[in-house]
């Protein structure tokens, strides 16, 4: 989904060594389709909403990403807050990873890119709401998709997230 243009302003910005720095531009108001899209899924639990242990499932997922060699182009993951207890996580794959859990999906989504803390969730999630109704459309899942851990939105003074809004009857 980057172009090499954007790769490369993103690239010649100053990165932590952790997270890359995020370019929203090509996530900002799109539609996109995909079919069977394959995502490393993992089970986050949570306190309130607030992941407990995001960090160790991410790791563990990437392990088995990385001895796969099933890395994406651009790093993509995905959370669907399924309670105040827990999240499940989608990470992009470019292929089957043996020995991780395993999800597929395909629809259309609509992407909107956020800048701020993470408390304006909510808002951002009506917002979201809002756009797709302006387009008579429905959501049937939203997805929240964190484009850097908290140290490095931090490093960077930007916490960019994408939603992620898979329209009904796609």
């Amino acid at each position: 989904m980057q172009t090499t243009e954007t790769t490369r302003r993103a690239d010649a910005l100053p990165s932590t060594g952790c997270c890359p720095r995020f370019d929203p531009e090509p996530w900002n108001d799109k539609e996109i389709t995909w079919h069977d899209k394959p995502f490393v899924q993992e089970h986050v639990r949570s306190l309130f909403h607030i992941p407990l242990n995001m960090g160790s499932r991410v790791l563990r997922a990437k392990a088995k990403i990385d001895a796969a060699h099933a890395e994406p182009s651009q790093q993509l993951m995905l959370s669907d807050e399924t309670s105040p207890w827990g999240a499940e996580l989608f990470i992009d794959v470019s292929k089957e990873v043996p020995g991780a859990r395993m999800a597929h999906l395909s629809g259309t989504f609509l992407t909107k890119v956020f800048e701020g803390p993470y408390r304006n969730a909510p808002r951002w999630a009506q917002e979201m709401q809002q756009l797709v109704e302006g387009r008579g459309k429905r959501i049937e899942k939203l997805y929240f998709a964190y484009t850097t851990c908290p140290a490095c939105a931090k490093a960077y003074g930007e916490n960019y997230v994408v939603l992620f809004a898979k329209l009904a009857g796609n």
